[in-house]
């Protein structure tokens, strides 16, 4: 596998045009040069269309394929089924990648050999100025890691894996029937978790993408989000009975990070729908996050909102912090 391996790079955008232009630029922009970039235009009503054909008249690798809106798991399989490459990134349209990510994933790709489906990276937070707002050490979970997706999606986000043809063949893509049901959400996790049952995973323990965290984002839904959790926990459960406890650390880790997201923003009307949820499954873990979980969630508000009253000279943990995500410039490497 060299640097001639073409990589098919699947954009799936929906009224994306605030943040397509500078999305396609990262992905011009890679030092691993032989990539197809397919943005999947799902059905937008803004300029997401005429951005994407922007980019694709200077740029010969990018083609443009539109549908009808169908949602973000049908557009991406969409864009995976008509791509030519063997090896298939996904990257949100509102998301960065780093000039060197697709590059470092093929180097962990042919290191780890055919047993491995995905390689993933770690991510930045960003937000709509594309400033790094947060910056965490990621999971080095690898090899074998079903039991450990199934507890939690430490992958992170849909921007971050490289997925071999096969893998996705096998898990049947990502699942649009959560569209269908209304739970739109936890396409990314169920998909994992679908490679994760046979194939390995990899990891670039390098921040490589810069994850846009907005109001308006998907994952603002947090009902929604648990319930599209519960159904992918109902099929993998199914499936996999064996790992029964691993799903119910997965209920109760979402819920905890969930019910802390919620008070983050000032969404106190999320907490019953959200703790209701829990409890009609999995009575225990709704009682656990309730007792526990909430007052240490409200205790960590507090302290936020005095130290906001109370200002004092702070020293980030991370000189990253405050700086915008770096990105390569595309007209100087094509």
């Amino acid at each position: 596998m060299t640097d001639s391996q073409l990589v098919s790079v699947v954009i799936p955008a929906y009224n994306a045009a605030t943040t397509l232009d500078e999305t396609l630029r990262s992905a011009r922009s890679q030092t691993h040069r032989m990539l197809e970039i397919i943005v999947v235009n799902d059905g937008s009503i803004d300029d997401t269309l005429g951005i994407a054909k922007q980019h694709a008249a200077v740029d010969s690798r990018v083609r443009v394929v539109t549908q009808d809106n169908a949602g973000v798991a049908a557009a991406r399989n969409t864009g995976w089924r008509s791509a030519q490459s063997d090896l298939i990134a996904f990257l949100d349209a509102d998301d960065l990648w780093a000039p060197t990510k697709i590059e470092r994933q093929i180097q962990a790709l042919k290191a780890g050999g055919a047993q491995i489906g995905l390689v993933y990276c770690w991510s930045v937070r960003i937000d709509s100025t594309s400033t790094i707002t947060r910056v965490r050490e990621g999971a080095q979970v690898a090899g074998d890691v079903l039991e450990q997706i199934m507890a939690g999606n430490f992958v992170g986000n849909g921007s971050s894996a490289l997925v071999r043809r096969n893998a996705l063949i096998d898990a049947h893509g990502f699942e649009s029937g959560l569209r269908a049901a209304r739970a739109e959400g936890c396409e990314d996790w169920l998909l994992l978790c679908r490679v994760a049952e046979g194939y390995h995973f990899a990891v670039v323990p390098e921040h490589l993408v810069g994850y846009r965290n907005l109001p308006e984002n998907m994952s603002s839904n947090r009902p929604r989000m648990l319930q599209s959790w519960m159904l992918a926990h109902d099929e993998l459960l199914a499936r996999q009975p064996e790992y029964g406890d691993a799903l119910k650390r997965g209920v109760h880790n979402y819920g905890n990070w969930l019910v802390r997201d919620a008070l983050a923003a000032n969404r106190l009307k999320d907490l019953p729908l959200l703790l209701l949820l829990l409890y009609r499954r999995y009575p225990s873990v709704a009682l656990s996050v309730l007792l526990k979980q909430t007052p240490s969630a409200l205790y960590a508000k507090v302290r936020v909102g005095l130290r906001k009253r109370h200002p004092r000279k702070a020293k980030s943990k991370n000189a990253e912090i405050g700086r915008r995500f770096l990105i390569g410039n595309p007209d100087s490497c094509c």
